[in-house]
């Protein structure tokens, strides 16, 4: 019988690509340990990103990849997930309490967006991770009611507020701190100046992931967010129809000269489907988030239906994700997630965290 080595397992197990991470787990170097016992292996594995609803998936392929070398009986694999701090842009330091910031944008309104960012995050947290929302729209604020959430944030020491929380996610909204129906009139540097504060003075708990609804469009308020807040990554939202592409483009051009790295695109209302007879249809055209995503040379994160359910959900205050979990949409959002969140672990770690703060002392 053959001696098993460590070199023949990292061999086998790199025929296996993973794919959300579009390679091979020891290339990705999520193979944190190999453990050779005569002709039993046990296989550590550490992902990134969260993959609760794949995991045995995942296991199952190392498993098999492993028991395939030759004098292998048995393969043990123990699967798990960690996620790390990436690196934001240069100027800027992390949030404390807050390993990566993931922002979702549009270049224009009526896209989607606020209902895409809100079930990105429970997806997210549905796999397994930490997540937090802050709705940055101040004009518009759509999350409070998007996650059913009523009343008023508490502070504790008069200084800070504690986030609220609606189906584990840590949420942070202006639309808690003012009636529902009361308008926001108010100049750029007054709404910039309120997120921050929004942003900084929030009480964030642990949080692997913090996704910002981002206002729509490209203006000041956008371009001094991108500018301020220590962002990981951004994730672009449109529709397939040439005019929302357009400005889809602006915004993913707006964080390329921030020099925020891009997640990849969604296309919501990608396509229709009648409710009585189940009929497809493009209303609004077809591909256009694939081609923008294959000209810009990023990824395309996945396509969503134009569905009546989506909307009534999240008007309901209980969105898709968490109101259906089954359901296709659902099962695309945890995938989209899954995609954004890979795309991030494989981008530079920050190590700021890890270093002290030097104090100078005259004595």
């Amino acid at each position: 019988m053959a001696e098993v080595t460590q070199e023949s397992i990292e061999e086998a197990l790199k025929g296996y690509v993973e794919p959300h991470l579009g390679t091979d787990l020891v290339t990705a170097k999520s193979i944190k340990d190999i453990v050779i016992d005569g002709d039993k292996v046990k296989v550590k594995v550490v992902m990134g990103f969260p993959v609760k609803s794949v995991q045995d998936e995942i296991a199952g392929a190392v498993k098999q990849a492993c028991e395939s070398v030759e004098g292998v009986s048995q393969c043990e694999v123990d699967l798990s997930w960690e996620i790390a701090a990436h690196s934001v842009q240069k100027a800027l330091k992390p949030i404390d309490n807050v390993k990566n910031i993931i922002a979702v944008a549009s270049g224009k309104g009526g896209v989607g967006k606020s209902t895409t960012a809100v079930n990105l995050a429970l997806a997210l947290s549905a796999e397994g991770a930490r997540v937090g929302i802050l709705d940055a729209d101040i004009y518009g604020p759509s999350q409070p009611r998007m996650l059913g959430i009523s009343g008023k944030p508490e502070s504790k020491d008069g200084k800070t507020l504690e986030p609220m929380t609606s189906y584990h996610l840590q949420a942070m909204s202006i639309g808690f701190l003012i009636d529902e129906e009361t308008p926001m009139i108010w100049r750029g540097p007054m709404v910039t100046q309120a997120l921050e504060q929004l942003l900084n003075d929030t009480n964030w708990d642990s949080l692997d992931y913090l996704v910002i609804d981002l206002p729509p469009g490209t203006g000041d308020t956008q371009l001094t967010l991108a500018q301020k807040v220590p962002v990981s990554g951004a994730i672009i939202v449109t529709t397939p129809q040439d005019i929302a592409l357009l400005d889809a483009r602006k915004g993913f051009k707006m964080f390329e000269k921030v020099e925020v790295p891009m997640l990849g695109i969604v296309e919501n209302m990608s396509i229709h489907i009648c409710s009585n007879c189940g009929h497809e249809e493009h209303i609004f055209g077809e591909g256009g988030g694939q081609r923008m995503a294959e000209e810009y040379g990023v990824e395309f994160l996945g396509a969503l239906p134009l569905e009546k359910r989506i909307r009534e959900q999240t008007d309901s205050g209980k969105p898709t994700v968490v109101a259906d979990p089954e359901s296709r949409s659902s099962q695309i959002y945890r995938e989209i997630a899954r995609r954004a969140a890979a795309r991030l672990s494989r981008q530079a770690k920050s190590y700021a965290a890890k270093f002290p703060n030097i104090v100078i002392q005259n004595n």
